[in-house]
């Protein structure tokens, strides 16, 4: 499973990359179904000037068109940065059965940071959870990205 795990998110990777290269937080997020990529997205919130347009939502809505369905079973999303409240609401939601994240976020995380919305017995579906992989270089990108902008104001 490890092997799997760092090969996609390398893959959620490269798509925080994109979002890095157009000024947007470097966020990227990738849904897999029988070891292929069925969605890839990165934050585009800035560039739409819309609240939604996290990556995991994207990803969410391409995978959705794919399966032609809202359900989201038997795939696997993998996310640089744990889910904010609303990206882990429609994670639950979606049904994704397994979520892998690479860096904790300590500022709006709800997968155990803040609150655990994903593992959350009360509610009607649970995600099981892998976290820190590839943790250092999502991390990594994320304090360059801010850096990067502090400087520039």
């Amino acid at each position: 499973m490890q092997q799997y795990d760092e090969k996609y998110m390398l893959e959620a990777l490269i798509e925080a990359k994109k979002a890095f290269e157009i000024d947007e937080v470097p966020i990227g997020a990738v849904i897999v179904k029988e070891d292929k990529i069925i969605a890839r997205a990165y934050n585009k919130r800035n560039t739409d000037k819309n609240t939604l347009s996290h990556a995991e939502l994207i990803a969410i809505n391409q995978a959705s068109k794919v399966v032609g369905d809202w359900r989201l079973d038997n795939c696997t999303m993998y996310i640089t940065l744990e889910p904010c409240p609303m990206c882990a609401g429609a994670i639950v939601q979606a049904r994704i059965p397994r979520v892998v994240i690479a860096a904790n976020n300590i500022k709006a995380g709800c997968a155990g940071s803040i609150v655990n919305l994903l593992e959350e017995d009360r509610f009607n579906h649970q995600v099981n959870v892998t976290r820190q992989v590839l943790e250092e270089e999502s991390s990594m990108l994320l304090k360059t990205f801010f850096r990067e902008l502090r400087a520039r104001k």
